[in-house]
This record gives structure tokens, sequence and C-alpha cells, in this order.
């Protein structure tokens, strides 16, 4: 009885030992993570102010190799003879030298004037001949302003941020597969989620500038001031009617007048008869009275 309680006892004893041990271990192997998780951590700092240190300097001796990084600007105020044939003309000048239009709109404040707004893109090289062949299509230049805006050094720290991480991003990948616990995973899951969002914001924002680089952009103002030279009525203009409606009138106050004369003689044929009686008995009596002197 007493063997068998012992051998018990032992094994009892060899149990909580293991479970100790057991426990022993996986506090340990948290303890190692959250170490491992704080170099980590320095680590990829490190790694990233090293990367974007090198990068940086990498770009800068590329970037004075090369040209500068500038986006040219323009604007033209101009006055043109025809707005829709000179517009016409500038889209296809834009179309020839592989630009493209951002926008374009037409205004007409009344019959005597109006203007036009045209917003275009055209490729960098380019730039210079497409401003020459515009101001030869109008007929006065009002004004011209020409910009530039040098991005190089802008772009330069764009790049070395994106490379450097790009580095982090490289390390928080080789965490991930080497990581076993689950809150260790969604720890380097989440960083990994931000870098990578940092990431694309980087690629943007250097994709912006490669464009705002390789095409210029020319706003042209046009205004048309026309003078309005009044048609021909041809309604008032008819001859040939107002011929016949004259003479119709002529005719109608001839006859109104001999109608008139008409009707005054023969209407009047007693009066005048009258008349005639009284006259002749006039003259009887004075010439009678002229034979008795």
């Amino acid at each position: 009885m007493t063997k068998k309680l012992s051998i018990i006892l032992l094994v009892v004893i060899l149990a909580a030992c293991s479970a100790r041990q057991h426990d022993a271990k996986m506090e340990s192997s948290r303890g190692d993570y959250a170490g491992t998780n704080d170099n980590a951590e320095s680590s990829i700092a490190a790694d990233y102010d090293a990367a974007e240190e090198q990068a940086r300097e990498s770009k800068k001796v590329e970037m004075q190799q090369e040209d500068r990084m500038i986006i040219h600007r323009a604007r033209l105020e101009v006055n043109v003879v025809d707005l829709e044939k000179t517009q016409q003309k500038i889209e296809k000048k834009v179309k020839d030298l592989g630009g493209y239009i951002v926008e374009s709109n037409v205004y007409r404040e009344d019959d005597t004037a109006k203007s036009a707004n045209l917003i275009v893109r055209i490729p960098e090289e380019y730039f210079q001949q497409f401003l020459t062949a515009a101001e030869g299509e109008v007929a006065d230049v009002l004004n011209r302003s020409v910009t530039g805006q040098d991005v190089t050094e802008q772009y330069i720290d764009l790049d070395s941020r994106l490379k450097s991480k790009l580095v982090v991003e490289e390390r928080l990948l080789e965490f991930m597969e080497k990581a076993t616990k689950t809150e260790d995973l969604l720890k380097i899951s989440s960083d990994l989620s931000k870098v990578q969002e940092e990431i694309e914001v980087l690629k943007g924002q250097m994709k912006y500038i490669d464009n705002q680089v390789s095409f210029s952009t020319v706003n042209i103002n046009m205004y048309e001031s026309a003078v309005i030279i009044p048609d021909i009525d041809k309604s008032k203009l008819n001859t040939w009617d107002k011929t016949k409606k004259q003479f119709a009138d002529s005719m109608n106050f001839l006859l109104t007048a001999s109608s008139a004369m008409v009707v005054f003689l023969i209407g009047n044929i007693p009066v005048f008869l009258a008349l005639i009686l009284i006259g002749g008995l006039i003259y009887f009596i004075v010439r009678r009275g002229r034979r008795r002197e």
C-alpha cells in the first residue's frame, strides 16, 4: 500500500513539474516575441532611415545627370476674328501634337460679342511649338503668361520615402512569415496595412507629378467682337407691288374726280339754268336801257 502511494505521489509530482515547465516555456515565448517585436520595430525604423537616406542621395545623383523636372503652365488672352473657326483650328493642333482637351466652353453675351475658354494639355516637348502655332491663329494677343515650377526636390523626396516604405513592407512580410501567435499576426498585419496604404499614396503623388511634367497645361481665353451688318429688308423693296398700288391710287383719284365733276355738272343743271336765265334777263334789261339813252 505504501509502495503504491509512493508511485502515485511520484506521478503527480512529475505531472506538476511538466505543467510548470510548459507554462514557463509559454511565458518565455511571449517575452521573447515582445522583445522581438520591440527589436523589430527598432530594426525597421533603422532600416527605414538608412534606406530613405540612401535612396535620396542616389536619386539626387541621378537627377543631376538628367534634366530638371519642370511643370510648365501658360495662359493666353486673345482677340479673334472668327471664334468658331479659330477654336476648331487650335483643337486640331492639340490633337496633331498628341495632346488632349481638358475643358472647352463658349459664352455668348449678345449679338455683337462672344467668348470661349479652352484648357488643353500638350506634351512637354511641343509646348513652345503649340504656343507659337496658337498665337499665329489669332488676330491679337492681349496677354501672355508662361510659368515653370521646379518639382525635382519634391519628386526626389517622394521617391526616397517610397523606397524606404518598400523596405519596411519587406521586413514586415518577413516577420509575418516567422510569427506563430495570432496576436502577433494581427499586429504585424495592421502595421503592414498602414505601410501599404502609405506606399499607394506616395505612388499616386509621384504619378501626378510625372503627368504634370510630361504634359504642360495651356489655358486660352478667346474674345470675338463682331460688327453686325444689317441685312437688306426685301419686304420693304416691293417696287412692282408699290407701283401697281400707286397706279391704282392715281386711277381711283381721277375716277373719283371725274365722277365728282359729272355729279357736280349734272346735279347742278337746274342751278345753271336759273343762273343763265337771270343773267340773260339782266343782259336784256341793260341793253334796252342803253338803246333808250
